[in-house]
């Protein structure tokens, strides 16, 4: 058949440009315009091979084979078809399996069939060897793109890249197009007004150590701002270490035999109004449950059968995973479909505490986003601050809209 098909090892093409763009090849360090980089492949393929393009077939690795938020864009795009390996952690790194297994297979299983008469290959894994030469047997033409090195060097095996037909390095100029590096230290979302409850956790005493407030302690045990804050800007982010005190923290101050907090630092409205992924977290001397949270509902049951079709294409399409930015998508669609906005006043009166049954249903739509610490099926704490600091932030936006003068 006169059409090609391009294969594409996702962990070499945004491996190598990382090191390009960032300097070391983790994806983290990179933002990908998946858009135009499927535009771009597509292109480009068609130009080299003067074939009309039949598929993109876009291999990658995810924990336990779930589709993260990239790979569910990826796959709704016309032309792409997304196959996914696993992803495993071993000595503190990430690694494929199964990945250049599955890309063999299937490039020998379209050269079979006569699916297309060039194969494209964006890969640089001398494991793709034999498939490459039974493509070849078979009558197909087979370009290897390869992405520019950021020493200059091959970043390919030598022995594929001898048993190509057809190469071309895909530069710099090219890569920009649609992969660009993040910048240090730069923010996923504008942070949040400061709230004194938040305060307050932070000034307190440390049980372990039994120091006074941040202000009391050695300067090199104090919290760094920067760390407080976080990477989205939010106080919820705050790493759970020696410099900030947990929830947890906070209860064992509270426990028998510990020594009593002074008023001005623990005022009553702005200790332990957390919760957690199970639901409320029984603390000794913390009232339980206001009444009026479990009159509250959740957001399935103001949700309709078109609202949550609606609801899954924005997540495919727009959503980009980030915690912080599920936690305000959540909230937006919460407020938005509300009905009685007394519910809204009396939600925000009990920051920074969520109702379980609103907890619950924003941590279970986190996990969708691939946030799990696959270890033990939880979100990492880190990210649960955060998606509850999108969430917050999203709800002072609503309120402060709904209190504003008209004429603003």
């Amino acid at each position: 058949m006169d059409r090609c098909i391009v294969l594409v090892d996702a962990g070499y093409l945004l491996g190598a440009a990382a090191s390009l763009l960032a300097g070391e090849p983790s994806r983290s360090r990179i933002t990908v315009d998946h858009t135009a980089l499927v535009q771009g492949l597509r292109e480009q393929a068609e130009s080299d091979t003067q074939r009309p393009l039949l598929r993109i077939y876009w291999f990658d690795g995810a924990p336990d084979r779930v589709p993260q938020p990239e790979h569910r864009r990826l796959r709704v795009m016309p032309r792409v078809t997304v196959r996914l390996g696993a992803l495993t952690r071993s000595d503190g790194r990430w690694a494929q399996k199964g990945v250049d297994a599955a890309m063999h297979a299937e490039l020998t299983e379209l050269a079979r069939n006569r699916a297309c008469s060039d194969v494209v290959l964006v890969t640089g894994d001398g494991d793709l060897l034999p498939g490459m030469m039974a493509a070849k047997e078979h009558g197909v033409a087979v370009h290897l793109w390869a992405v520019q090195a950021a020493d200059g060097d091959y970043n390919q095996s030598e022995d594929l890249v001898a048993e190509a037909d057809e190469r071309r390095v895909l530069d710099r100029t090219w890569i920009t197009k649609a992969v660009r590096a993040k910048e240090f230290g730069g923010v996923c979302a504008p942070p949040p007004a400061p709230r004194p409850e938040i305060a307050a956790i932070l000034s307190a005493p440390l049980p372990e150590s039994g120091l006074g407030t941040t202000a009391e302690r050695p300067a090199e045990q104090r919290p760094h701002p920067a760390a407080a804050a976080g990477p989205a800007g939010t106080e919820g982010r705050a790493p759970a270490g020696k410099g900030v005190p947990t929830p947890k923290d906070l209860a064992a101050l509270r426990a028998p035999g510990a020594p009593p907090a002074p008023p001005a630092q623990h005022p009553t409205t702005a200790t332990l109004r957390w919760s957690s992924d199970r639901g409320w977290v029984d603390r000794p001397g913390v009232t339980a449950e206001p009444p009026e949270a479990a009159s509250m509902p959740i957001l399935a049951q103001l949700t309709t059968a078109e609202q949550r079709w609606a609801d899954r294409e924005e997540d495919i399409t727009t959503v980009g995973g980030d915690p912080y930015e599920v936690g305000q998508v959540f909230a937006r669609r919460w407020v938005e479909r509300l009905g009685d906005q007394a519910h809204l006043q009396r939600l925000s009166s009990m920051y920074p505490r969520i109702p379980h049954r609103i907890d619950g249903e924003l941590l279970r739509y986190a996990a969708r986003f691939g946030l799990l610490a696959h270890k033990d099926d939880q979100i990492d704490e880190h990210d649960r601050y955060a998606i509850r600091a999108g969430f917050w932030r999203e709800i002072d936006v609503r309120t402060s809209t709904e209190h504003a003068p008209a004429g603003d």
